[in-house]
C-alpha cells in the first residue's frame, strides 16, 4: 500500500502508517486510464495541505499535484461518500483501540459562532438574527469522546432545531445503537422532542445551565482599590456541552475551517470530514509533527 514520495515532506503529509490505514478507503485509479496516474497518496497530501494551511487551490506547491486536479478528486470523493465512509471506519478503529463500545450516547450541538464566508458567490448564506453575522452554521453530531458522527452546514438564519432535524434525518440506519442525545437549550421544546421520538425513537436530554455564584472583584478608582460584586461570576464548564465545544476547537485548528471560504455548503462539510479523518489518523498512528 505504500507509495514512495520523492520530495521533501511537509508537516501535513501522511506518514506511511497513516496512509496504510486510509488507503483501503480511497478509490483506486481506473484501469482504463490513458494518462499518467497520479499517486493517490499525493492527492490526499495535497488536500490535507490545503486544509491545514488554508491556502487556495491555485497556491498549491509545485511539488504537489496541480491544484485543479486535487480539487477534482476532492469533489469526486465527496460526492461518492469516500470521506464519510473513511471517517466512520477510522472512528470505530479509534474507539476499539480505547476499549470503547460502539456509539451509544452522543451529544448534539450547533456552533453559536458561524463562520463568515469571504466569497461573494457563496450559496446558502444568511444573516444570523441574534448576533447580526452574515454566514453559515455548522451543526455537528459527536459521540461521548468528541469524535464526529455527522455534520450539516446551513445558512445562519436557520434555527438550531430545524438544523438538527436536517442533520439527524436518516441517521437511524447508520447508527442503530443510538438512543439518547445530550443537547443545549437551543434544542429545547416539546415539538422537537416529539419529532425525535416519533421519527428516530431517540430521547433527548437538555443539559441545564449551572448557576453561577457571585464573585467579588477589585478595581482601581482614583488610584484606590475598591471592592465590587460581580453577579455573573466566571466561566463554568457545562456538563456534556464541553465535549462538543472541544470538537469545534479541534476543527478550527485547521486554517481552512477557521473561516468558511467554501462556495458550497457540501464542500465545507467535506473539509470537516477530512479534518476529522486527519485527527483520527493521528490518534491511530501518531507522527513526529
Amino acid at each position: 500500500m505504500k507509495e514512495s514520495i520523492n520530495r521533501k515532506r511537509y508537516p501535513s503529509d501522511l506518514t506511511d502508517a497513516q496512509w496504510d490505514l486510509l488507503a483501503p478507503f480511497i478509490p483506486p485509479p481506473s484501469p482504463n486510464a490513458t494518462q499518467e496516474v497520479i499517486p493517490r497518496r499525493e492527492i490526499v497530501n495535497g488536500i490535507v495541505y490545503v486544509l491545514r494551511t488554508g491556502c487556495s487551490w491555485r497556491q498549491m506547491p509545485h511539488d504537489l499535484p496541480n491544484g485543479k486536479t486535487v480539487l477534482h478528486y476532492f469533489r469526486c470523493w465527496q460526492r461518492d461518500g469516500t470521506w464519510e465512509k473513511a471517517m466512520h471506519a477510522l472512528r470505530r478503529q479509534v474507539r476499539g483501540s480505547m476499549g470503547r463500545e460502539e456509539e451509544r450516547k452522543p451529544p448534539v450541538s450547533s456552533t453559536a459562532n458561524p463562520a463568515r464566508p469571504v466569497q461573494s458567490q457563496a450559496s446558502d448564506v444568511a444573516m444570523m438574527a441574534g448576533k447580526k453575522i452574515l454566514g453559515r452554521k455548522r451543526h455537528i453530531l459527536v459521540d461521548t469522546q468528541g469524535f464526529l458522527l455527522a455534520v450539516k452546514v446551513l445558512a445562519a438564519n436557520i434555527a438550531d432545531v430545524t438544523g438538527a432535524r436536517l442533520l439527524l434525518e436518516g441517521l437511524t440506519q447508520c447508527f442503530t445503537r443510538l438512543s439518547h442525545l445530550f443537547a443545549d437549550h437551543g434544542y429545547d421544546g416539546e415539538p422537537f422532542e416529539h419529532w425525535l421520538k416519533e421519527h428516530l425513537g431517540w430521547e433527548i436530554e437538555i443539559v441545564p445551565h449551572q448557576e453561577r455564584e457571585a464573585q467579588t472583584d477589585w478595581m482601581l478608582v482614583n488610584g484606590q482599590p475598591v471592592q465590587i460584586r460581580n453577579p455573573k461570576g466566571g466561566f463554568q464548564v457545562q456538563r456534556k456541552r464541553w465535549i462538543v465545544e472541544r470538537t469545534f476547537g479541534w476543527l478550527i485548528r485547521f486554517r481552512r475551517l477557521a473561516r468558511d471560504d467554501e462556495g458550497l455548503p457540501s464542500s465545507s462539510e467535506a473539509f470537516i470530514q477530512v479534518a476529522s479523518i486527519r485527527l483520527l489518523l493521528t490518534r491511530l498512528a501518531p507522527s513526529r509533527y
